[in-house]
């Protein structure tokens, strides 16, 4: 019945789990879900109401496939001036979110083509590879290196057929933050063999310990990186499906063919509120990012007070990656966790093999939340 293609597409850790806590709590369990990277917090009331102006007004309709003028203007603005990409307004389009990711792969990356990304990652950049027919070089990061993806194994996996190199910091899953150094590493492993750069950037305002830096700001990297990033976790906005993507001019415009025959454009008045969030104020991420470090830091110690199990703590994005001292896969352990103690939890397999062995927790939950979660795992693990 269908495409071949789909042989080579799974489904989506995360959002299994998702669809396993709903179908839970609807049949009346209470259950604690640490398995969905998704803030928590209201899209703040001034970029709610920049929407609501421009439904009011009208503005309901088709926007240029790149963008509405205003939002990629400010999308520039702020690029050039917290992350030092020498952009310009035509080096940006606006597009929904995880779709960025999508259209960036599969403008560069083909059959016959190797992508370099890290193990574990992101589980949609191993779907959409496969997607593209690329063939997937993942480098395993380490506890001892804080999972950085270290230039030097980057190096270890390049080969005549490398094509991209997809960086993701702050990382989804292990919460892990590039150094300068690290991403020059890998800036000058690119320039030296013509390979692109990928970056995903879009927890760089949640931050708590270290910098974050844009590896299109480096000399000689703009015209070999596409920059992706969005609204849904700095802004609280995941429901706005709303981002962007920045390259030269080459890149976008193939970009643009694919977005032109498939979404369009992004959501008219969801714009709107994007311009709005970029150039209002930002206090309310400053609160987001301070009641995040307090959960993570909550969360962290609670993890590591319980026997069999440790962690790292991440210094970005909201989520702590578990190591398990249990005879049985990430899979069984998440499975006997939702079971027994009525918590959910992401399996590390479902962001690559070296995540096995692991589980992802997010803290994007209430401090209630974390400690109820916490105390029903410490229970249910005594009994093993």
């Amino acid at each position: 019945m269908f495409a071949d293609r789909m042989q080579r597409i799974g489904p989506s850790g995360t959002l299994v789990t998702k669809n396993l806590v709903e179908k839970l709590k609807a049949e009346g369990v209470n259950v604690i879900s640490f398995a969905l990277g998704e803030p928590d917090f209201t899209t703040p009331k001034h970029i709610v109401e920049a929407a609501n102006s421009a439904l009011e007004e009208g503005f309901t309709h088709y926007t240029s496939s790149y963008g509405i003028p205003e939002l990629r203007e400010a999308i520039a603005e702020k690029s050039r001036t917290e992350n030092k990409i020498p952009c310009k307004t035509e080096n940006v389009i606006v597009t929904p979110t995880k779709f960025g990711i999508f259209s960036s792969l599969l403008s560069l990356a083909q059959k016959g083509d190797e992508v370099i990304l890290s193990d574990p990652g992101f589980v949609s950049y191993f779907q959409i590879i496969n997607f593209t027919e690329a063939k997937i070089i993942g480098v395993e990061l380490s506890e001892e290196d804080d999972f950085r993806l270290l230039s030097e194994n980057v190096s270890e996996a390049i080969t005549p057929k490398t094509k991209v190199i997809m960086l993701n910091s702050p990382n989804n899953p292990t919460g892990s933050v590039s150094t300068k150094e690290d991403l020059k590493g890998i800036a000058d492993l690119a320039q030296d063999n013509d390979i692109y750069i990928i970056s995903d950037e879009v927890y760089e305002k949640i931050i708590y310990d270290g910098t974050h830096h844009s590896i299109a700001s480096f000399d000689g990297m703009f015209d070999r990186t596409v920059t992706l990033n969005g609204f849904s976790k700095s802004y609280a906005m995941t429901g706005w499906r709303l981002g962007w993507a920045i390259a030269n001019e080459d890149i976008i415009n193939a970009i643009n063919r694919i977005q032109q025959h498939s979404l369009t454009c992004a959501v008219s008045f969801a714009q709107k509120a994007g311009v709005r969030a970029l150039t209002g104020s930002q206090e309310p991420v400053k609160e987001m990012v301070k009641e995040f470090k307090a959960r993570r830091d909550i969360l962290v110690e609670g993890i590591n007070a319980i026997p069999n199990l440790r962690c790292r703590v991440p210094q970005g994005a909201f989520y702590v990656f578990v190591k398990f001292v249990y005879d049985m896969s990430s899979v069984d352990f998440s499975k006997f966790l939702i079971k027994k103690a009525n918590v959910a939890v992401t399996p590390g397999s479902a962001f690559g093999i070296c995540g096995e062995g692991y589980i992802r927790l997010s803290y994007a939950t209430s401090r209630k939340n974390i400690t109820e979660g916490l105390k029903r795992i410490k229970e249910t693990l005594s009994e093993l």
